[in-house]
């Protein structure tokens, strides 16, 4: 029997170095796409596919996160003396949206360290693990697309997105079977030549207690980090079966890096109906200068 998802491990505890000054005192997760943190969008994409529990990996200074989805009756109270009920409303539902748990990150720098910080929290059940800073703008939840997956096969699933020629470089290229989604290998930042395809992998997984307790054993790699992609490969050279899962609909925008973090918020804010047209006219302004 297929067990039902319930829950994700959200990895929050990175330091978003390369959008500093921003993030000296704010977590990178919670800069804004317009008017919404990065982080409430992924949490929204989550709750979309029925995701109930909703775990944090954080560390010492990610406390404006938490804040975030918890109550703030003061300013809800404020709101509605206002007669501002709508964004009282709003501001309420945030905390309402599942149930979030904290929990701080252990061991060594790495992708992998978040999962087995929340471990114990997962209690043998498949999960999803999710990057609190790539965001999926789809039509359906991504999300919802790989547990409808999940729930018609029970294989392990990760997130896969082909890029260009120049980006493969950059990140975790997918070898798959011949003819097939079945993941066969990762490849990290191989060379245009070297790399098997152009589908490169990002911040969404549906994981098992397989996948942890072979990253128990799975000593450092690359960088001196604990990889992800490690403990996946491993389960796959032990006869494990995962697919690549290609977003329908939609595209993986991530958000570490000043260029890509505009090109997402540009990106939702262009689809907006209140802003959109006005911001579409005044970028075309911009282009003409």
């Amino acid at each position: 029997m297929i067990k039902k998802i319930r829950k994700a491990v959200v990895a929050v505890a990175g330091s978003g170095t390369r959008l500093l000054p921003a993030t000296k005192s704010m977590p990178k997760e919670m800069l804004p796409i317009v008017d919404k943190p990065i982080v409430q969008l992924v949490v929204e994409e989550l709750v979309a596919a029925g995701i109930e529990d909703i775990i944090f990996v954080t560390r010492w200074d990610k406390k404006p996160l938490e804040d975030h989805f918890d109550r703030s009756i003061a300013l809800e109270d404020d709101l509605r003396k206002s007669g501002k009920q709508e964004a009282a409303d709003k501001i309420e539902r945030i905390a309402e949206m599942a149930n979030f748990i904290y929990v701080r990150q252990k061991g060594p720098y790495g992708n992998g360290t978040p999962v087995l910080s929340a471990a114990s929290l997962v209690d043998d059940e498949p999960f999803v693990f999710v990057f609190g800073d790539d965001l999926v703008k789809s039509k359906i939840s991504f999300t919802k697309q790989m547990v409808e997956d999940y729930e018609k096969h029970g294989k392990l699933i990760i997130g896969a997105q082909k890029v260009t020629p120049e980006e493969v470089v950059r990140y975790g290229i997918v070898k798959l079977k011949k003819g097939t989604n079945q993941l066969e290998d990762i490849i990290e930042k191989p060379t245009l030549e070297d790399a098997p395809s152009q589908l490169a992998t990002f911040g969404r997984y549906i994981l098992n207690q397989d996948i942890i307790d072979i990253l128990k054993e799975t000593p450092l790699g690359k960088g001196n980090e604990l990889w992800i992609a490690d403990a996946i490969k491993t389960y796959v050279k032990q006869g494990g079966i995962v697919l690549a899962k290609e977003v329908e609909n939609g595209e993986w925008l991530t958000t570490g890096d000043p260029l890509n973090y505009l090109k997402a918020t540009f990106s939702y804010a262009l689809e907006r109906e209140d802003i959109g047209e006005d911001l579409r006219k005044f970028v075309d302004s911009l282009c003409k200068k």
